[in-house]
């Protein structure tokens, strides 16, 4: 399948890319491997050069390294992963939240990564659910070249004139790479109630997906589905279409496990919304008035657009001592 491309620093990717974190952790028990490496055979083939990984995707980098080993394909695809800095869980150095240490300046942090750079293990260097002003001060330390946030009709945060993040990476020239563009699927209409998902997926402790905010959120798929039905397209693809559309730095990175669902994602790059419909999208969004709640659980929707203290007077903090029994080595990194 040959997909329209865009460009993330100077490399060019396919518009569409592929998040990794719903392969391996989160929404339900994991596929077996040999599944697993079908389904990034499948991607592979169908063009995806953007795979978006973090080391708190469970096994989600272990696996894409095994897919690599056995495909020789490492030079052709355009891999970001994602790390954070000072969990405050005593033992831990390192864990997987992708957010900004809320107890180091940025400045401190992006120093580091930009070694990263020019030891050549980095191409480039990206942060996620950052604030206007973090992002503004990376960006003095070292170019930046992406952000990650979560965008779609679902939830607009980024475009709020209060937080300005988007405004922000456009005066920068900062690429925008959308997670959850589909909604955590809430949007496609597949799920009718928190019920539906899996005992042990996540969704079911995100106050967004409450009972009380289900029917704004079935609105909500309806009017995209109604736009789509004029396209023959479904309302995940009228979704990620609206996304593209929002200009060339927008780049969504909807994950799967099913094949048939792949398809129809990469499906979205080749529907042409009219300005017409693009505007109806953005009303849809606006009168189903779903983005009730907080889009994560509340020990982590604090970090959402974080910001980290000013450098000027900071003074750095002891490492907490490891406990008994806990390990610092490549299980931590």
């Amino acid at each position: 399948m040959s997909l329209p491309q865009r460009t993330i620093g100077k490399h060019i990717v396919s518009a569409i890319g592929y998040g990794c974190m719903g392969i391996s952790a989160f929404y339900a028990k994991p596929l077996p491997d040999e599944e697993r490496l079908q389904i990034l055979d499948e991607v592979y083939k169908s063009g995806v050069t953007h795979w978006d990984t973090a080391d708190v995707y469970a096994d989600s980098e272990d696996l894409l390294s095994k897919w690599f080993k056995r495909s020789g394909k490492r030079s052709e695809i355009f891999l970001a992963t994602k790390f954070g800095l000072g969990s405050g869980v005593p033992g831990r150095t390192v864990n997987g939240d992708p957010a900004a240490d809320p107890n180091v300046p940025i400045e401190k942090t992006v120093e580091a990564m930009a070694e990263l750079v020019k030891e050549g293990k980095v191409k480039y260097l990206g942060l996620s659910e950052i604030s206007e002003s973090t992002l503004r001060r990376a960006h003095a330390v070292h170019p930046i070249t992406a952000i990650q946030v979560e965008y779609s009709p679902f939830t607009l945060d980024i475009e709020d004139p209060k937080f300005a993040l988007l405004k922000a990476a456009r005066e920068l020239g900062v690429a925008v790479v959308a997670y959850a563009p589909l909604g955590r699927g809430l949007i496609t209409g597949e799920y009718t109630k928190p019920e539906d998902f899996d005992e042990s997926d996540y969704r079911r402790a995100i106050p967004r997906y409450s009972h009380e905010n289900f029917p704004r959120i079935l609105k909500l798929a309806a009017g995209l589905k109604a736009i789509g039905q004029r396209h023959n397209a479904t309302a995940g693809q009228v979704s990620l279409a609206w996304l593209l559309a929002q200009g060339p730095d927008i780049l969504p990175i909807p994950g799967t496990t099913k094949i048939h669902r792949l398809h129809e994602n990469l499906g979205a790059a080749s529907l042409k919304l009219t300005p017409g419909d693009i505007a109806e999208v953005r009303k849809v969004a606006q009168d189903a008035d779903a983005a009730s709640g907080e889009r994560y659980p509340p020990h982590l929707a604090k970090a959402l657009f974080g910001d980290t203290p000013a450098l000027e007077g900071w003074v750095p903090q002891a490492a907490p001592e490891a406990p008994v029994g806990s390990s610092y080595g490549k299980d931590n990194w």
